[in-house]
């Protein structure tokens, strides 16, 4: 109970509420020490009234007027004049004075404490003005005791007063703010774990209806957070029972290459220039896409193979890809460059660079074509003494805005229309395999250019 929101606001409250009533209490309290002490003087007056009206009043009526008065002795000054109007004997000698004609608030709060802690009785000389204008100035001696037992009393009832309110308005506060806010709290609560429990299922999803504002953009946050959350989950598992599928189907088609392999044997002894010319390159082609099915599959086990570095000159395998995808033009107006240091040689894994370069080139090449218009893909390379670096560029249309965003990730990068994102994807965990980086230089309506840099030193060292 004391550790909820309610109890814990319920006793805030009390504790507030009586801060503030002690607050009043000290003033109040003054306040009714000086009502007290005015109505002592006024009923000293009345009693001095009497004498003055008959100065023939005997001993015991003056007694009993000072002793109605609750004073000792009672002193009026008129015209200037000072004078002994009511008297007895005293106890003791006065202790203190106090002037009431213009005492100031603090004044009055300090007195009013002071004679609450005090615990001696006393003899106090009250000086005030006469209630209207009987005089100059009145003054009577008084004792204490009645004042101190006064005080208490009804500082006792104001504090017992003010816990009586602090507690109804405690109360009263405790029951809205769990109308208000508790229930509505525990109910956003108890939609996150009824989500929780079966995230995928659209019926759990929050639907806000608190009336109170933070509440109600907390509900609209989580139900935006929910709805992002089941759509990923979805695609999630679409996305895994795609990945099931492409390894199903890379298997099959591994198959089927490699038996497509045993027959490139008889068309390499084939006497036609025109096979023997074509034939390697058959048979490359072949080989490749029998790797790229094992590659693919060995994604969709989330384990890359680790490159098999060697050294080797870059302008053959940039070569080889250029070959390949002028084939693929066709007769488009589309020109290839490559500008390649002629010595330039690369310490990589020649098989998986050729498939990032490949991609990389096939990506352009589409993009270009599906615009009809000419263009020219370029595939440069130079070295500083940390990296090679290798840069592919082109002068289509650039990347659409969906592909920028979503970068190298697979299945949601895709640069065309059908396009998954796999072959960015695949390429950048190539290339960092090899302790180096795939990243984009730029993509905009001038073009597209993608950027290699493969290390120098050793790959374990990188």
């Amino acid at each position: 109970m004391l550790n909820s929101l309610s109890g814990r606001f319920l006793i805030l409250t009390t504790v507030f509420v009586m801060l503030a009533e002690v607050l009043i209490f000290f003033p109040s309290v003054a306040r009714f020490r000086e009502d007290y002490l005015l109505s002592r003087l006024e009923r000293a007056q009345i009693a001095s009234l009497a004498l003055l009206a008959d100065d023939m009043i005997d001993a015991d009526l003056e007694e009993e007027l000072l002793l109605n008065a609750e004073v000792y002795n009672v002193v009026l000054r008129r015209d200037a004049v000072r004078q002994l109007v009511l008297s007895s004997p005293m106890p003791r000698p006065i202790d203190q004075t106090f002037d009431l004609r213009d005492p100031s608030a603090i004044e009055l709060i300090g007195d009013a404490i002071s004679r609450l802690l005090a615990t001696e009785a006393e003899v106090i000389r009250i000086i005030g003005a006469p209630v209207r204008e009987a005089g100059l100035l009145i003054e009577v001696t008084m004792p204490t005791d009645g004042l101190r037992m006064a005080l208490i009393d009804y500082g006792l009832r104001i504090l017992i007063l003010s816990a009586v309110i602090s507690i109804f308005t405690a109360s009263l506060l405790f029951f809205a703010v769990r109308m208000l806010l508790v229930h509505p709290i525990k109910g956003v609560v108890d939609h996150m774990q009824r989500y929780a429990a079966a995230p995928e299922d659209a019926r759990r999803i929050i639907e806000p209806t608190a009336g109170v504002t933070e509440l109600r953009e907390a509900e609209d946050a989580l139900q935006s957070m929910q709805m992002e959350l089941t759509q990923a989950l979805k695609q999630k598992e679409r996305l895994a029972q795609l990945g099931g599928a492409v390894a199903r189907v890379s298997h099959d088609l591994r198959n089927i290459l490699t038996s497509a392999q045993l027959f490139t044997d008889r068309i390499e002894m084939s006497e036609d220039p025109v096979v023997q010319r074509m034939a390697p390159k058959l048979v490359n082609s072949i080989t490749r896409a029998v790797n790229l099915c094992e590659t693919t599959l060995a994604f969709g086990k989330a384990e890359e193979p680790a490159p098999r570095l060697s050294r080797f000159m870059l302008n053959g395998i940039v070569a080889d890809v250029i070959a390949s995808e002028r084939l693929a033009v066709g007769e488009h107006d589309l020109s290839f460059s490559e500008d390649i240091p002629a010595a330039m040689s690369v310490r990589a894994d020649p098989e998986q660079l050729y498939r990032v370069l490949s991609n990389l080139v096939r990506n352009a090449r589409q993009a270009i074509l599906a615009t009809g218009k000419a263009g020219e893909i370029s595939v440069r390379a130079l070295e500083d003494e940390e990296n090679w670096i290798i840069s592919v560029q082109d002068t289509g249309p650039g990347l659409p805005k969906k592909a920028l965003e979503h970068l190298f990730t697979p299945f949601q990068g895709g640069a065309r229309k059908g396009g998954t994102g796999l072959g960015l994807a695949i390429a950048a965990e190539l290339i960092k395999g090899h302790g180096g980086a795939l990243e984009m230089g730029k993509s905009d309506e001038s073009g597209t250019c993608f950027e290699i840099r493969l290390p120098k030193g050793d790959i374990a060292n990188a």
